[in-house]
C-alpha cells in the first residue's frame, strides 16, 4: 500500500488545486471510458450558462451539487459523463456586443447582419473561455472533450431539423399573438427575462365619453393605450352600468366608436368599475378580445414609438405621448384626477427599460399535443422531480398551456429557417421552410432567429449527436438526472421533457433535482442594489474551492433557497483544516508499510469495534440520505462523525496504544485509524475533491486516485450496539469529569485520582481505564468494593449503577472554596428574596409588560437553580 511520508504541515489549496485538476484530467479520470466498457451509464447534461459570461455564485451552487452527483457515481463504478456546454444567449450576447458598438457611435444597423454576426463570433472566441475556466477552479469533473455549444455546427443542424419536422407536422405557425416586447432590444422576450419589481406610479381616472353624451368613469396607468381601446367592460351583474350595456363609447380625442360590454373579469369593487379593453397592449384585455370578437389595434412601432394608429401622437415616444394625451384631455373636460400609488412594474431583465405587451406576428409551435406526452411521463412514474410538490407547478403549467412564441427579432442565434413572399397583397402570402432556399423568385428569408429556449429544450439528445444515432447517443440516451434551479422549470425542463419525448419517445431523464436560489444570510434577494452580492471567486482565493462546495451543498435542501452565510464558508475552512490535521496525526503514526484491510474481529479492543460501529452506521446513513437525494444532510453527518467522535474519542483513545502500546496493539490501531479515515475520505471526496484526494496520498491505500477509488459500503457484521453502549459510559463519564473539573476550577494539566463503584462495569472499567487518563486526566482509577461507603468531600460522576468520585481534598482548598460558595450563596440569596418581594408585588405586577413578567420569573427560577447547586457543592465539600 503506497502513500506519501513527508506530510506538510497544512493543505495548500493555492498550489494543490491547480496541480490536481490537472493531474485528473490529463489521465483521462473525468471520461465515462475510464470505467469498464460494460459499466452502467450516469449522465448529466450541464445547464449551459452563458458562454460570454462570468462566474456567479449560482453556477457555483450547481456546479457543487453536480460534481458531486457525478464524482459519487464514478466512485460506484459507473461510466460517469458529466457533459459540459455553453448557451449562445441571444438577448445577453447580442446586447455586450450592441453596447462594445454604440461606444463607437454605431448601431447593428449601421454594419449590417453578416459584419455584426462576424463581431459577436469573434466576442464569443474572446470572452467564451473565461466561464470554463472558472468551473474548472470549483473541480468540475466534466468531460471537457466533449464540451459543447448551442450555435456549433452540430447542435444547429438538430435545431433546423426540429424546426422542420414540427413545421411538417402542422405544429408550427405564424400568426398575430401578444408578447412581451423589448423596445431597447426591439424584439419580443420570454417571461423569464422579465423582471416585476414594485415602483411609484401613477393612476390615471377620467370619463369615458358615450355616443349619447354620458361618461363612464375609468382608470388607466398607461393613458397612451387608450389611443388602442376597442371596448369598454362592465361586470353584466353591476347596475350602475347595466344600463350602458350595448351602447358605444367614444375613444378620447379620436373619436373612434367602440362598444360596452359585459364580461365577468371586471370586478365590480375594483377602481371604478368600468374597464377599458386595449387587446393589442394588454394580457388580460387580449382574453377578453378574443372572447368577445374584438379587433385588436396596434399602436406601437418596434421601438415604442406610436404609430398610424395614433392618429395625431404620431412618431411621439410612448411616455412623451401619455402627457401629450393627457394634456389634450385634460383641456377636452374629460380627466378626473392623478394619483400617484406603487405598481408592478415589467422590465426588460437585460436592458432595464419597460416592457410593452404588445400585439405582433411571431412564429409559434402548437404546445398541446406535445405537452400531454410531458404531463404523462411524470403522472406514469417515469420522470421524478426532486423535491415532489414541484410537480403540482409542473401539472399546473403543462394544464393551461399556451402557444410558445419561438422567434425573436435579434441576429445571434439560429436563424429560422423559412422563406416567404408576397401574394395578393400579403408580404407574407407564401411561407416555404427548409434546409435551403426555395427556387423561383421573389423568396425573402426570414430574418427572426428562434428563441434561446428552443434550441436549449433539445439540450439532453442534441449534445449526443442526436438525429445522427451517433455511438455517443446510443451510449450516453437517455440522461440521468437533470439537476438545475427551481425557478425554470417551466422555461427549460418541461421543455426538454416535451422535445425529448416528441422527439426520441424516451424521458430526457429519470429524474429532475431542483435546487433553490441563493440569499444572503439574511435571506434577502443577492443584487447590487442591496450590494449584498457574494463573488465565488473571491471566497475560493481565501479559501479554496472545498469550503465554498461544502456550504453551498450542506446549507440547503432539495427545492429550497440557500441562505449564505461567508462566515459558515470560514467555518468549514476550519473543517477542511481539521481534516487534514487528523490526516497528519494518522500519517505521523505510521511505520513503515502497513498490511491492508482491517484486523480480524475478535483481535478488535472496544474503542475499535465502537468506531467500527459508528463508521458503518454513518456509511449506511449517507447512502439512505444520497439515495434520497438530501446530499446536504449526508455532508452534516459525515463532519459530525469526524468532528465529534473519529477525532476527539477514538484518535485520543488510540493514542494509549500507540505511545504505550505492545506491537500488535499499534498495528491493530493503525489498521483501524487507517480504514476509519480511509472511509471518510471516500465519504467526503465528492464534496470536497481537493483536499481529500490530497490528503488520501498520505495515508496506505489501493488504487492511484481517491477519484476512482470505491464507495464505502455498510457492512452490518460490523455494527456492535454493545460496544457502543459500552462506550458511551466512558463518554458519559469523562463528560461529567471534564464538567467537574470545570466548576471546582481544576486546572486542566492537574492529574487526579479517583474511585469507582463500578455497578455491572467492573471488568469493563479495569481494561480501559486508561480512558480516563487520556480524556480527563484520571491518573488512577481505583475500583471500589460493591458495598463500600462513598469517599467523602468527593465530586461524582454518575451513568447508570456505575459512580466515579474525585476526591476534593488536595486538588482544592476546601477552606477556601467553601468560603467562597457562602459567600456566593449569601449574595443570591439576597437577589432572590428582593426578586421574589418584586413578583409579589401586585403594584409591579399589574403595572409591567406581560413579557417583563415572565422573564423576571424565568430569572428567578434561574436563581433558585443555581441555589440549589451551590448547596450541592458545599454539602459535597462537608459543610
Amino acid at each position: 500500500m503506497n502513500y506519501q511520508r513527508e506530510m506538510p504541515a497544512n493543505f495548500n489549496f493555492a498550489e494543490a488545486e491547480k496541480r490536481l485538476y490537472d493531474w485528473w484530467e490529463a489521465n483521462g479520470w473525468f471520461k465515462p471510458e475510464a470505467a469498464p466498457d460494460d459499466a452502467e451509464a450516469f449522465v448529466i447534461s450541464m445547464p449551459p450558462p452563458n458562454v460570454t459570461g462570468a462566474l456567479h455564485i449560482g453556477h457555483a451552487l450547481f456546479c457543487s451539487l453536480e460534481d458531486l452527483m457525478t464524482r459519487y457515481e464514478r466512485m460506484r463504478g459507473k461510466a460517469a459523463l458529466w457533459l459540459p456546454g455553453t448557451d449562445h444567449a441571444g438577448i445577453a450576447t447580442q446586447l455586450q456586443v450592441e453596447k462594445a458598438l454604440a461606444e463607437e457611435g454605431l448601431t447593428r444597423f449601421d454594419i449590417g447582419r453578416e459584419a455584426f454576426l462576424a463581431r459577436t463570433w469573434a466576442w464569443k472566441e474572446e470572452k467564451g473561455g473565461t466561464i470554463i475556466n472558472q468551473l474548472r477552479r470549483i473541480g468540475a469533473s466534466c468531460d471537457w472533450d466533449r464540451l459543447r455549444f448551442t450555435l456549433d455546427d452540430g447542435l444547429s443542424h438538430a435545431v433546423q431539423e426540429v424546426f422542420i419536422a414540427l413545421w411538417e407536422q402542422g405544429l408550427i405557425y405564424r400568426g398575430p399573438r401578444l408578447v412581451n416586447w423589448s423596445p431597447g432590444l426591439q424584439t419580443a422576450v420570454s417571461d423569464l427575462e422579465v423582471e416585476h419589481d414594485e415602483e411609484e406610479g401613477k393612476l390615471y381616472t377620467f370619463n369615458y365619453p358615450l355616443e349619447d353624451g354620458d361618461f363612464i368613469p375609468v382608470a388607466t396607468t398607461r393613458p397612451e393605450t387608450i389611443l388602442g381601446d376597442t371596448a369598454i367592460a362592465v361586470n353584466p351583474s353591476d347596475s350602475r352600468y347595466q344600463h350602458l350595456i350595448g351602447k358605444r363609447a367614444l375613444v378620447p380625442m379620436l373619436n373612434r366608436p367602440i362598444p360596452v360590454i359585459a364580461d365577468d373579469y371586471v370586478q365590480t369593487d375594483f377602481g371604478t368599475g368600468a374597464l377599458k379593453v386595449t387587446p393589442a397592449h394588454d394580457f388580460n384585455d387580449y382574453e377578453i378580445a378574443k372572447r368577445h370578437d374584438l379587433p385588436m389595434v396596434n399602436i406601437l412601432n418596434r421601438d415604442a414609438t406610436l404609430n398610424e394608429n395614433a392618429g395625431p401622437y404620431v412618431g411621439l415616444d410612448r411616455f412623451v405621448a401619455r402627457e401629450k394625451l393627457w394634456q389634450d384631455m385634460q383641456a377636452a373636460g374629460l380627466t378626473i384626477k392623478v394619483e400617484s400609488r406603487r405598481m408592478v412594474v415589467p422590465r426588460s431583465q437585460r436592458g432595464g427599460e419597460i416592457v410593452e405587451p404588445m400585439l405582433s406576428y411571431q412564429w409559434f409551435v402548437k404546445m398541446d399535443a406535445i405537452a400531454e406526452k410531458a404531463l404523462r411521463a411524470v403522472r406514469d412514474g417515469q420522470i421524478k422531480i426532486v423535491p415532489e410538490r414541484f410537480e403540482k407547478v409542473y401539472y399546473h403549467w403543462l394544464e393551461n398551456i399556451e402557444d410558445w412564441c419561438i422567434s425573436r427579432q435579434l441576429w445571434w442565434g439560429h436563424r429560422i429557417p423559412a422563406w416567404y413572399r408576397e401574394r395578393d397583397g400579403d408580404p407574407y402570402g407564401e411561407i416555404y421552410v427548409g434546409r435551403s432556399a426555395p427556387q423561383g423568385e421573389g423568396w425573402i428569408a426570414e430574418e427572426d432567429v428562434l428563441d434561446t429556449w428552443f434550441s436549449s429544450g433539445l439540450w439532453p439528445f442534441s449534445t449526443l449527436g442526436w438525429p445522427e444515432q451517433t455511438p455517443d447517443f446510443q451510449r450516453f440516451y437517455p440522461t440521468s438526472i437533470m439537476e438545475t434551479g427551481h425557478d425554470i422549470l417551466f422555461f427549460w425542463v418541461a421543455r426538454m421533457i416535451m422535445l425529448g419525448l416528441w422527439f426520441t419517445d424516451q424521458p430526457p431523464f429519470h429524474t429532475v433535482y431542483l435546487h433553490g436560489l441563493i440569499r444572503d444570510k439574511l435571506g434577502r434577494k443577492i443584487s447590487k442594489t442591496l450590494g449584498n452580492t457574494i463573488d465565488p471567486l473571491d471566497l475560493i482565493d481565501k479559501y479554496g474551492a472545498d469550503p465554498l462546495r461544502f456550504t453551498l451543498i450542506t446549507s440547503g435542501t432539495p427545492g429550497n433557497d440557500v441562505n449564505l452565510d461567508p462566515a459558515k464558508v470560514e467555518y468549514n475552512f476550519k473543517f477542511v483544516n481539521k481534516v487534514w490535521n487528523i490526516t497528519k496525526l494518522v500519517n505521523m503514526n505510521l511505520d513503515g508499510e502497513l498490511e491492508s484491510g482491517l484486523p480480524p474481529y475478535d483481535e478488535l479492543d472496544m474503542p475499535a469495534r465502537w468506531i467500527l460501529s459508528r463508521l458503518n452506521r454513518l456509511i449506511a446513513t449517507a447512502q439512505h440520505l444520497f439515495d434520497i437525494y438530501q446530499y446536504g444532510e449526508a455532508g452534516n453527518q459525515i463532519l459530525a462523525f469526524m468532528w465529534d467522535e473519529f477525532a476527539p474519542w477514538y484518535l485520543e483513545i488510540s493514542k494509549q496504544a500507540l505511545y504505550n502500546g505492545t506491537d500488535e496493539q499499534k498495528q491493530m490501531t493503525r489498521r483501524v485509524m487507517v480504514h476509519t479515515l480511509d472511509t471518510c475520505l471516500r465519504l467526503l471526496h465528492p464534496f470536497m475533491p481537493f483536499m481529500t484526494e490530497e490528503a488520501w496520498s498520505y495515508i496506505p491505500h489501493d488504487g492511484p486516485c481517491l477519484i476512482m477509488a470505491t464507495w464505502p459500503q455498510s457492512k452490518a457484521e460490523f455494527i456492535n450496539q454493545d460496544a457502543e453502549d459500552d462506550m458511551q459510559v466512558f463518554m458519559e463519564l469523562v463528560r461529567d469529569i471534564r464538567n467537574i473539573r470545570a466548576e471546582y476550577k481544576v486546572d486542566p494539566s492537574k492529574r487526579i485520582h479517583a474511585q469507582a463503584l463500578p455497578g455491572t462495569r467492573r471488568d469493563l472499567l479495569a481494561r480501559y481505564d486508561y480512558i480516563f487518563a487520556r480524556l480527563c486526566n484520571v491518573q488512577q482509577l481505583s475500583l471500589l468494593k460493591d458495598d463500600a461507603p462513598p469517599p467523602p468531600q468527593a465530586a461524582s460522576a454518575v451513568y447508570g449503577d456505575t459512580t466515579i468520585f474525585l476526591p476534593l481534598e488536595g486538588l482544592i482548598d476546601l477552606q477556601a472554596e467553601r468560603e467562597r460558595l457562602r459567600k456566593e450563596r449569601a449574595s443570591l440569596s439576597d437577589q432572590t428574596e428582593k426578586l421574589e418581594a418584586r413578583l409579589n408585588n401586585e403594584g409591579f405586577i399589574s403595572k409591567a409588560p406581560p413579557a417583563i413578567v415572565e422573564r423576571e420569573r424565568e430569572r428567578l427560577n434561574d436563581m433558585r437553580a443555581s441555589l440549589l447547586q451551590i448547596q450541592e457543592r458545599l454539602s459535597a465539600l462537608g459543610e
